[in-house]
């Protein structure tokens, strides 16, 4: 927690659900902020109106860093079995930056993760300064499909 007022940016979303996802991303980043080791923020709802919460957790290794949607997914899967329906993230900024918290989408390897465990799933992602709903297939086109398991439904 850094003691600045930084913006909270669930205000630039219109449907409630992208909001309640935001402001828990918002609230849960806020709290955890740490330059350089937590960042991003994730919430994730489930079809049993759960919320599940993540937490980027940087490394000196990049490779061994671990997005803040990762671990919603992992918290969400730890307490339901239940369909997930939306993932929203949240980026705190750092203190040389405008106090300004965004909406951030989740990166490749976050689309391909979360589709291979919620092929509906959609993402509050910023479009035209306003966080709206979009189907993570829309963000990632050409997912892989493998054989390693059967497809979830």
């Amino acid at each position: 927690m850094t003691g600045r007022r930084v913006e909270d940016p669930s205000l630039s979303c219109s449907d409630p659900t992208a909001r309640k996802l935001v402001a828990a991303a918002f609230e849960t980043i806020s709290a955890r902020y740490v330059l350089a080791r937590h960042q991003i923020a994730a919430a994730l709802l489930d079809a049993d109106g759960g919320i599940h919460l993540g937490l980027h957790v940087d490394a000196m290794v990049g490779r061994a860093a671990v997005c803040a949607e990762a671990g919603a997914l992992s918290a969400a899967r730890l307490a339901t079995s239940a369909q997930l329906l939306v993932v929203a993230a949240v980026r705190y900024p750092k203190p040389s930056e405008p106090p300004l918290a965004r909406i951030v989408p989740p990166c490749g390897l976050c689309r391909e993760l979360l589709l291979d465990h919620g092929p509906g799933l959609h993402a509050v992602i910023a479009d035209g300064g306003q966080g709206v709903l979009a189907p993570v297939t829309g963000l990632l086109p050409h997912k892989y499909v493998g054989t390693k398991w059967p497809p979830v439904s």
